[in-house]
């Protein structure tokens, strides 16, 4: 295989973790006797302080030029609130998804074997397993909404923002995660409010007609608030879990925590085209950037789900993971997910670990 990555290294600890999952892609690389091609692309707070804007002319289509995007993480403090739209990070991740067209998320909550004594729940939870699909709509709902500010007489400002979603949106989401189903335990929960909100409903009655077409596949609905309670009860109850933006949103980061640790957790963003956007699911984290303490694995993780659902090379995507577990089974751990007084590695350490693995599998 021939490819070009974008990379986008970004703010904080990103260009660290991204500089050890490119290392991991070499190694792949190197094991499977591909071409990779790596096309740096500026974007974030490091491109507010270095051309005035988050989000460049011409990012889209540099990406867009590559078969796919490895992001590290981009934002922090220095480029909060108090600065103009386009210069704040978050508005350069929203413009870049709805300019490749991502509209489905794809985040995995997995309860890695060497880390079952991390899992917050109750033991007899965390033995029956956790592995489930969070399968998030990503370019429309209230994200994406009309927003208004407005005076009234007697309440003051009020403000409102404009929840939207049509039957195209919602039956595109629908089938990614009904297919992702077929690959995986064959089960979907697609959750909603529809008792009281009317997206919602039309939420619903489009996933029931796309029940027909995917017979083979169990299906229920949940509402948004039982979901959030049965992550925390009985995560391992579900498979596949598919939402709207702002509830996905939300849950997403519940499902990451049940398994531990965010800086274990990887994520897709893929559309009906190339590049997907693959990144770690956690931020930035400028109190410890440069110092080689930020754990690489969910970046390098995302980089197993870019040869999977990017490069359909299950092989590669396979290795990969297997040689995380095998570094995590050894006892390995950076400071995020190790217990007191345990022996921890750095960033570059624990890439190197996972690398001899790749080499020795």
């Amino acid at each position: 295989m021939n490819c070009k990555i974008a990379l986008i290294r970004g703010d904080g600890i990103g260009p660290e973790v991204v500089n050890e999952a490119v290392n991991v892609l070499n190694a792949i690389a190197d094991k499977y006797g591909h071409r990779i091609e790596y096309v740096d692309v500026l974007m974030g707070g490091c491109a507010t302080d270095a051309v005035g804007v988050s989000y460049p002319e011409g990012t889209a289509e540099k990406c867009k030029s590559c078969d796919a995007v490895l992001l590290g993480a981009v934002g922090g403090p220095k480029w909060g609130a108090d600065k103009p739209s386009e210069q704040r990070p978050e508005t350069a991740l929203l413009a870049i998804r709805k300019d490749l067209g991502l509209y489905a998320n794809l985040r995995p909550a997995v309860l890695r074997p060497a880390m079952a004594d991390a899992c917050p729940l109750k033991k007899e939870t965390a033995e029956k397993g956790i592995d489930l699909m969070m399968v998030r709509e990503l370019t429309g709902g209230v994200y994406f909404g009309k927003r208004n500010k407005y005076q009234t007489e007697d309440r003051g400002i009020e403000a409102t923002d404009l929840m939207a979603y049509s039957e195209k949106e919602i039956e595109r989401i629908g089938r990614r995660a009904f297919e992702l189903a077929r690959l995986r335990r064959g089960k979907v929960s697609s959750v909603d409010k529809a008792n009281v909100l009317e997206t919602s409903r039309l939420w619903r009655s489009v996933m029931h007609k796309l029940v027909q077409e995917y017979s083979d596949v169990a299906y229920e609905d949940v509402l948004v608030d039982n979901c959030a309670m049965q992550i925390v009860r009985e995560p391992g109850q579900f498979d596949v879990l598919v939402t709207e933006n702002m509830f996905g949103d939300i849950l997403s980061d519940e499902a990451s925590m049940v398994t531990g640790s965010i800086g274990l957790l990887p994520s897709a963003s893929i559309g009906d085209s190339a590049p997907g956007l693959y990144e770690p699911i956690h931020g930035s984290a400028p109190d410890i950037a440069g110092q080689d303490k930020a754990n690489p694995i969910a970046t390098i993780l995302s980089v197993a789900m870019m040869f999977r659902y990017s490069f359909h090379l299950f092989r590669e995507a396979d290795t990969i993971e297997a040689a995380v577990d095998a570094v995590l089974a050894d006892g390995v751990r950076t400071p995020d997910i190790a217990h007191p007084g345990e022996k921890t590695v750095g960033t570059r350490e624990m890439g190197r670990l996972i690398r001899e693995k790749i080499k020795a599998m």
